[in-house]
């Protein structure tokens, strides 16, 4: 399954005799909660899954955003109706990152069956296309959650990554470069990486057709020669890099980007790590 999808497939999909399960999973950083917008209007049929609550374990020592539990999220999934081998389209109200996320738990938890929608629940709307208010009841799925389809990193391993790879920070610039850090411990980034903000991978709320994402990649230093991977404030976001990576043929389903799950977050945390500050990688 490509990893996007167009708002003229979905609903089509949906129309069909087996329509895809839709997730909306809307959320800003800071707040409100995404529920609060679903509740208002949404996708017929969509569930709503919690970012904070559903898909991420508590914050603690692996960051703000850490994997959740697999057996807690095969219990979400199963709730919102995810079963073997049927398409999953996941929505947020933005520029698609954090529909990545659950796009990259999906895939993590060996689901490849599953697409972010090209341009959002914005794009939805601004064509005219239907949205209600109501709450559906799907009937169980019956996914199973077997971690290991797409590889993490943790901090040792990003280290090591931003030596001998292309570790890439999907970050905000003016955060990359330590100028400003509105959540977690320390400003900075990991030495030796280098920023690929998500914010570039759209536009117009629309993601880059593939050439020129591989153009975007190839700017900041990737090419074919060299591993890549991603990283960014909490491990959220960066699923958005992976996913790009790979519409913009850099890797391939069967090699997808790693992904440092802690981040910034968890690297922060730990005063014995690092800070890189400045526009360069350091």
């Amino acid at each position: 399954m490509h990893p996007l999808i167009s708002t003229e497939a979905l609903a089509s999909a949906l129309d069909g005799a087996e329509p895809p399960v839709v997730l909306d999973v809307r959320w800003r950083l800071g707040g409100p909660p995404g529920r609060q917008d679903y509740e208002v209007g949404h996708v017929p049929g969509a569930v709503y899954v919690d970012l904070d609550t559903e898909l991420s374990a508590p914050p603690g020592a692996g960051g703000r955003h850490p994997l959740p539990d697999p057996a807690e999220l095969q219990a979400v999934l199963r709730a919102a109706g995810v079963r073997k081998h049927h398409p999953v389209v996941a929505y947020d109200g933005g520029d698609g990152s954090v529909a990545a996320r659950a796009w990259w738990l999906l895939r993590w938890a060996g689901h490849p069956e599953v697409a972010v929608l090209d341009g959002g629940f914005a794009a939805w709307t601004a064509e005219g296309r239907p949205v209600n208010a109501e709450t559906p009841s799907p009937v169980p799925g019956d996914v199973e959650v077997r971690p290991g389809g797409m590889p993490v990193l943790d901090a040792d391993e990003a280290a090591a990554f931003a030596a001998s790879g292309v570790l890439l920070d999907a970050r905000a610039p003016e955060r990359y470069r330590g100028e400003t850090e509105p959540v977690d411990p320390r400003a900075g980034h990991i030495p030796g990486a280098r920023n690929a903000p998500t914010s570039g991978h759209t536009s117009g709320g629309r993601w880059l057709p593939a050439a020129a994402l591989a153009e975007r990649f190839a700017a900041v230093g990737v090419t074919p020669d060299r591993p890549v991977a991603a990283y960014c404030g909490s491990g959220v976001t960066a699923s958005s890099v992976v996913l790009a990576l790979e519409v913009a043929g850099v890797t391939t389903p069967e090699r997808p980007a790693p992904l440092y799950a802690g981040s910034w977050s968890q690297w922060s945390s730990d005063p014995s790590r690092p800070a890189a500050t400045g526009p360069g990688a350091g």
